[in-house]
């Protein structure tokens, strides 16, 4: 069945709000769109690159008519949108969102959506890069990604299947997912790097000579901390948002770091090695099976 949506309205028309817009721009997925955000020049970019048909600085404005809400901002931001819009959505305005985070997005939608929720339903692209504005967007971007929806128990399934239908409409491989599972998931595996890379980063650039360092830094150290170029606003609102499961992530990999301590404090290769082959047959398996998908 084809998708097809009337007025779309995106509050954060950023890389993955733009990436949205013109991905059913490219599809022909929905008749209006509708840019809401901080930066005017931001919002312009998205114009000029034709992602949305109009910037809108006034929330009932914006909302009113709308078929879909798509919040695309970092999660510190949500409640304060959600509490705008309540009052100017219509009866059957679906809303939605792109956040890291599910079980904090939630607890908002519950205070500031109540009498919402049978048409609200979180959702996260896996998808993304340093880059962030419209500027950034593609697309692309979602073409083979997985999304991750994560309805909760008031979801209603015509309105999660709407969500589906319209991150199907951009290329991408639509799963769900219990939220509380979720959050823990990418504690590990997104939280926990971006946490890592912006320490590595940061610890050397406090040093006296760190710019030395940073001269001397090559491919292995661009790969390791790509991450660390993204968003700090949205990086911050996410840490904080997953705080209790990325403590118990950031928990085991320090235990982690301690064996490899001993290991070196007692110039055991062998363990090392152990531990180093290890990694690379698990994480060439995961690329292995990442690409035959």
């Amino acid at each position: 069945m084809e998708f097809k949506l009337g007025k779309l309205v995106i509050f954060g028309v950023g890389l993955i709000g733009g990436s949205l817009a013109l991905a059913l721009r490219q599809a022909g997925a929905a008749r209006e769109i509708v840019g809401v955000g901080r930066s005017p020049s931001n919002l312009q970019d998205a114009l000029r690159l034709g992602a949305i048909d109009r910037a809108e600085g006034d929330v009932a404005a914006a909302v009113r008519g709308a078929d879909l809400v798509l919040l695309a901002v970092p999660v510190g931001q949500m409640g304060g949108i959600m509490e705008a819009i309540a009052p100017h959505l219509g009866e059957q305005a679906i809303v939605t969102d792109v956040g890291s985070t599910k079980g904090d997005v939630a607890a908002l939608a519950n205070r500031h959506l109540p009498g919402r929720l049978a048409h609200f339903v979180p959702a996260h692209p896996i998808a993304g890069a340093e880059k962030s504005g419209a500027a950034a967007a593609s697309a692309s971007l979602f073409h083979g990604r997985n999304v991750i929806i994560t309805p909760t128990s008031e979801s209603a399934p015509a309105a999660v299947q709407q969500v589906r239908a319209m991150w199907e409409a951009c290329g991408a491989v639509v799963r769900e997912m219990n939220m509380q599972v979720h959050d823990e998931i990418f504690a590990a595996v997104s939280h926990l790097p971006h946490l890592l890379a912006f320490a590595l980063v940061d610890e050397i650039a406090s040093r006296s000579n760190g710019q030395e360092l940073f001269g001397y830094a090559a491919g292995g150290f661009r790969d390791f901390t790509r991450i660390a170029g993204s968003s700090p606003e949205m990086w911050r609102d996410i840490c904080l948002a997953n705080r209790d499961a990325l403590l118990q992530e950031l928990g085991a990999y320090q235990s982690q770091l301690a064996r490899l301590r001993a290991m070196l404090e007692l110039g055991d290769g062998a363990a090392l090695e152990q531990v180093f082959d290890h990694a690379r047959a698990a994480r060439n398996k995961w690329l292995s099976q990442k690409n035959s998908d």
